[in-house]
């Protein structure tokens, strides 16, 4: 994992003084992943493959405003293709909680899907973890928001709890979240 975050650093450097042929190499590398999010959060194929797009052209223009100091490769570029769907999310359609549509259940075979197999390792697997020690309204509350982009009215009126429960179940589990992590 530590090779492979010094690669990506190394090409995100690369690309921010103009390299094509990292910005190649790195769009090989984190591609598969960062769409895996983006169709995780925008369920429909083309929409997740149009944010996708846009988020590498503003990779690309911005390579040069990543900052280690401030967090991996892989959360950079995952942070602006999460952005990047929810815009779309607002573009597309307006916020429907997935228990309105039944149709996008998933059926789990037992196999990891292949965001699941790139979040088996290192930080994304802690982050994982952690999130899965929180209690189960809470933990829904922080996945809605994170995968749905919802606000905390909607997340308030999603759940059927009052807002301030909301602000409280998130707030905490932020912070779980975050001693968790250490």
């Amino acid at each position: 994992m530590e090779n492979n975050v010094s690669i990506l650093e190394d090409l995100i450097a690369r690309t921010a003084i103009g390299d094509q042929a990292a910005f190649s190499q790195l769009y090989q590398q984190t591609s598969s992943l960062l769409f895996a999010i983006a169709l995780k959060i925008l369920k429909k194929t083309e929409h997740a493959e149009e944010a996708l797009q846009e988020a590498y052209v503003k990779i690309w223009h911005n390579a040069s405003e990543y900052n280690s100091e401030k967090g991996a490769v892989m959360t950079w570029m995952g942070s602006i293709v999460r952005y990047r769907c929810l815009d779309a999310l607002r573009k597309f359609k307006p916020v429907e909680s997935i228990d309105e549509h039944p149709e996008y259940i998933i059926l789990e075979d037992g196999d990891p899907g292949p965001l699941e197999q790139a979040l088996n390792a290192g930080d994304a697997q802690a982050l994982l973890e952690c999130i899965g020690e929180l209690k189960e309204q809470q933990r829904r509350s922080v996945l809605m928001a994170f995968y749905e982009g919802l606000t905390h009215d909607q997340l308030s009126q999603s759940l059927s709890v009052p807002l301030g429960t909301v602000k409280s179940w998130i707030r905490r589990s932020l912070e779980k979240i975050k001693e968790c992590l250490g």
